[in-house]
């Protein structure tokens, strides 16, 4: 079987990435939650890494907001068009290891790791060095699905991520999207295992219950009957929704997660 290793080239196969338009509104919901969590409009006095920063349309849009901005992804093309497109005294870009980074340890305000930690080799070890550099008291911006989709999001191929990995890869050569499925989504719980050095504050319920004040009303109107499914799903089946997490890394007098 072929090993599970970097997706070296992404941007070349997702070209949506460069889509400004989406990526812009993503960087707005970021914010807003980071606004909300700390209680402050103000984010210029916290440093932040995104892990997977991919094109840099997110951070471009971040460093509006942070005092400053440093944006690493595995991916030299989509790096290089980052470094080229975007230029702000107070936003980096550089080529990076999510499973390695170069921060040092305790030194980042907050982390970015937005549909990032089924692609990585070792999404546990990318963890561990999320919770590494940040500092105590510090957060990640955490999102992601688990494997309860209908719909994979990465080949538009319904119950993809649900089947085992050989019936995955068989299906996608069917379908002719692949020799091999490199994303790996895990269960809600194996994710919350995964998290569990840091306290678990889940936005996602309170996300989709005000998608107005959190920036994501273009694709959930308040009082739709989509939103109204969403909330009943967010409400009593979490197992089964995308998650929008902060991951907060206790502080030097706690020890115990949520």
């Amino acid at each position: 079987m072929t090993e599970r290793n970097y997706q070296f080239n992404y941007s070349a196969l997702k070209p949506s990435v460069f889509d400004t338009e989406e990526r812009s509104r993503k960087a707005g919901t970021i914010v807003k939650v980071c606004q909300d969590f700390t209680g402050s409009e103000d984010l210029t006095r916290l440093t932040l890494l995104d892990v997977g920063s991919s094109s840099g349309i997110i951070d471009n849009c971040l460093a509006d907001y942070f005092g400053h901005v440093t944006g690493i992804d595995i991916d030299e093309p989509a790096t290089a068009h980052a470094q080229a497109a975007f230029n702000k005294d107070n936003l980096t870009f550089a080529h990076g290891d999510a499973m390695h980074l170069s921060k040092a340890n305790c030194s980042v305000d907050v982390v970015v790791c937005s549909h990032v930690y089924e692609h990585v080799p070792d999404a546990s070890q990318m963890f561990a060095e999320i919770f590494r550099v940040l500092k105590p008291g510090g957060f990640c911006y955490f999102s992601g699905n688990n494997r309860v989709m209908i719909m994979e999001p990465h080949y538009k191929l319904p119950f993809l991520s649900l089947l085992p990995r050989p019936l995955a890869h068989r299906y996608m050569r069917l379908a002719g999207r692949g020799d091999y499925y490199h994303e790996k989504h895990v269960s809600y719980w194996a994710l919350r295992k995964l998290c569990s050095p840091f306290n678990i504050i889940d936005y996602s319920a309170k996300v989709i219950a005000s998608p107005d004040d959190f920036a994501v009303s273009y694709m959930l109107k308040h009082g739709s009957l989509k939103w109204r499914a969403a909330n009943l799903v967010a409400r009593y089946m979490k197992w089964a929704t995308p998650h929008i997490w902060i991951l907060q890394k206790p502080k030097a007098n706690a020890t115990t997660a949520k």
